[in-house]
């Protein structure tokens, strides 16, 4: 299972993730957010990064040519477009993106078809809450085109290697505070999600 770590708001923690076995970074462009950076600073962690890393960057609210100027600023890989948004937006987005459904009941969990995109529980100050989904939604289905988000830590990811999510988005569950990541915390939940391991 992919992990992502979301809420990068400095190169240490960003290094510090990807040498614990992180997939993906995420970046805030989202201004009320606690995890907000501003674009030329996350550009310079982003250029600093080894290969192989995938780096999102997460937009709200904005214009689909906002998004796509920043998306060449940053030289960023996913778009992660956390808003409601129709075809008509996606078919303007000149960068791979990843939609996100705030879920507010199972049925939500159709939104945007095939398509491979974050689930995250619905939450007016978009993400990094705590908040969970009920994991009972997720039973007796194809889940592996859903990156699951949402009040993850490394206490209770292991539960749901068994859904068979494509991976799992995490933020505030490992943190030491809002846009500082815990090393351990870190190195535990991506053990667990990856590998399943009971580690220290």
């Amino acid at each position: 299972m992919r992990v992502k770590i979301c809420g990068i708001t400095n190169y240490e923690d960003a290094k510090m993730a990807v040498d614990a076995g992180a997939d993906a970074l995420g970046f805030v462009f989202y201004r009320p957010s606690p995890r907000f950076i501003e674009a030329k600073e996350a550009k310079k962690i982003i250029e600093k990064l080894p290969p192989f890393v995938t780096k999102v960057a997460l937009f709200v609210g904005m214009s689909a040519e906002a998004i796509n100027g920043a998306m060449e600023f940053l030289k960023a890989d996913i778009a992660q477009i956390h808003f409601d948004v129709d075809e008509e937006f996606f078919s303007k987005l000149n960068c791979k993106y990843l939609p996100v459904v705030r879920a507010k009941e199972k049925k939500d969990l159709k939104k945007y078809g095939n398509r491979y995109k974050i689930v995250d529980a619905f939450v007016k100050e978009y993400g990094g809450s705590g908040k969970r989904l009920p994991i009972e939604w997720f039973e007796n289905r194809d889940n592996s085109n859903i990156i699951l988000a949402g009040g993850l830590t490394p206490e209770n990811v292991f539960e749901v290697g068994r859904y068979g999510f494509y991976g799992v988005d995490v933020s505030s569950g490992v943190e030491i505070r809002p846009g500082k990541k815990d090393k351990k915390k870190v190195r535990k939940f991506i053990e667990l999600a990856k590998y399943g391991l009971r580690c220290g």
